[in-house]
């Protein structure tokens, strides 16, 4: 007892003992903080978002659209959820599947793998900004005269996807066409459809 009555009294501070100790270990799990909104990782200062909603704004289809999301929004939520773009469609949400084929600056990407917030700056095309009005455009309606669809729900990542790849390859074979749409997968099988939609639409039958 006399022991534990010679300890010295806690700091006048109001920090505890048990208080020191938790801040101590937070400070060796945490990065070091540089500033209120940056922290030093590997040696580089890397800005800090969150974890709360913050401003992103984005160019889709040639719109400037803004919103106030959370760091960990994918560009695909951000499209369907704030936006109101619902042509990429949510399947595997694991960036395999292509049902959620986006063009970021020219590129098809799986928006379902892509943070809005990392989106910034970059020119977002989804299928609805492919239509001009309302009429088709050529590989839509291929798709329709030859029957590539059956469910519907990998549509729009296959049209995206090839029409990037036919302007990319406009006069592709069937072996070129097997490996440049190899991204996105059709559970009810129509490659046979979609195959004949990119031969019909490629080179000279393919208007721009």
């Amino acid at each position: 007892m006399k022991d534990d009555d010679a300890r010295s009294p806690e700091p006048a501070s109001g920090v505890t003992r048990r208080d020191f100790m938790k801040i101590s270990g937070i400070g060796v799990a945490v990065p070091l903080l540089v500033g209120p909104t940056v922290v030093e990782a590997a040696g580089e200062e890397v800005a800090v978002q969150g974890p709360g909603k913050v401003p992103v704004q984005l160019t889709v289809n040639g719109k400037q659209l803004k919103a106030q999301l959370e760091p960990r929004v994918t560009l695909l939520d951000a499209l369907r959820d704030n936006f109101n773009l619902t042509g990429a469609k949510r399947v595997c949400d694991r960036g395999v599947c292509g049902a959620c084929t986006v063009l970021m600056d020219g590129k098809p990407v799986y928006a379902c793998a892509v943070l809005a917030i990392d989106a910034q700056g970059a020119k977002i095309t989804t299928i609805e900004g492919l239509a001009e009005g309302e009429a088709l455009t050529p590989v839509m309606q291929a798709f329709i005269n030859h029957d590539a669809q059956q469910c519907g729900f990998c549509t729009p990542g296959f049209i995206v996807a090839t029409t990037h790849f036919l302007e990319q390859h406009p006069h592709p074979t069937a072996e070129d066409i097997r490996h440049g749409l190899s991204g996105n997968y059709c559970r009810c099988g129509t490659y046979t459809g979609i195959r004949a939609v990119a031969l019909a639409t490629s080179g000279e039958g393919r208007s721009s």
